[in-house]
């Protein structure tokens, strides 16, 4: 496992990246992009398997594909976008838009936009590991707005009945979508009681605990079923006043904000 200081500074690059790219842009999702950051820092610093040419190589998913510039930042910190590639973040021509499309060679595993793609695709990608005996592993993160949408549950018995433990699902469970809590417009029953239900392995998990996802991440394999993370996070996460704040599902950081937020995340001094 990497020193826990080293991904925690991981963590900060990650945010601070994302709210560079987004002032610089003026595009939003911030607050989404920040509450997964965490995530992604512990499955690309050694839980990921296999370089981008790799056919047997494990395969990270970000279904919640409008947090993708805290991928795209991940990529690029990591060494598998170019840094020419990485400065073109939502400009024309680019490789990079708001949300990620299948493109391999840099990363990305397949197109995310329309939510509830994600796991649909993923489990595909692990019964096809499954039928030729491949070690390749997939995971997908996902959105718990996200959980709306059927194709989610329609994946889930699927991944279940074959028994694809290959396969994990993480929730980026920050309580809250685009236009509310997620309590409040689609919450029939707690996360971990439906997931279980649908006779998956439920690992519940504080989604910004470096060592806690580590070694969660690790037992993937070890249950013939299919592994589903609950990771509570917060969205926003790493600036105060970002934090479950609904306004930054959509708002562009910008001017004092912006500012404010770049001190916030580096430790310096405000003037």
């Amino acid at each position: 496992m990497p020193d826990i200081s080293d991904l925690v500074q991981f963590s900060k690059t990650i945010r601070m990246d994302v709210l560079n790219m987004c002032e610089q842009t003026g595009t939003g999702h911030v607050g989404s992009a920040f509450s997964v950051a965490d995530i992604l820092a512990v499955l690309y610093s050694g839980i990921l398997q296999g370089q981008p040419i790799d056919p047997e190589r494990d395969r990270l998913l970000l279904s919640k594909g409008h947090a993708c510039a805290a991928l795209y930042s991940v990529l690029y910190r990591k060494g598998i976008i170019p840094k020419n590639v990485f400065e073109t973040y939502a400009r024309n021509g680019t490789h990079l838009g708001h949300h990620p499309h299948f493109e391999p060679a840099i990363g990305l595993e397949a197109n995310m936009g329309s939510l509830g793609h994600g796991l649909p695709i993923a489990v595909g990608l692990a019964f096809a590991a499954h039928k030729q005996k491949s070690a390749a592993r997939v995971f997908v993160v996902q959105s718990d707005g996200e959980t709306n949408e059927g194709s989610v549950w329609e994946a889930a018995l699927f991944a279940a009945h074959h028994k694809l433990n290959q396969i994990c699902m993480t929730l980026d469970a920050n309580k809250m979508q685009a236009m509310g809590f997620t309590k409040d417009i689609l919450l029939p029953t707690d996360h971990a009681v439906r997931w279980q239900s649908f006779g998956w392995e439920v690992v519940e998990v504080d989604g910004h605990d470096h060592r806690a996802l580590w070694e969660t991440y690790s037992r993937l394999g070890t249950s013939p079923k299919p592994l589903a993370v609950i990771a509570h996070t917060i969205k926003g996460k790493g600036v105060s006043f970002m934090e479950n704040q609904l306004l930054w599902h959509y708002r562009c950081p910008k001017g004092n904000e912006f500012h404010a937020a770049l001190q916030e995340l580096s430790g310096s001094p405000k003037k």
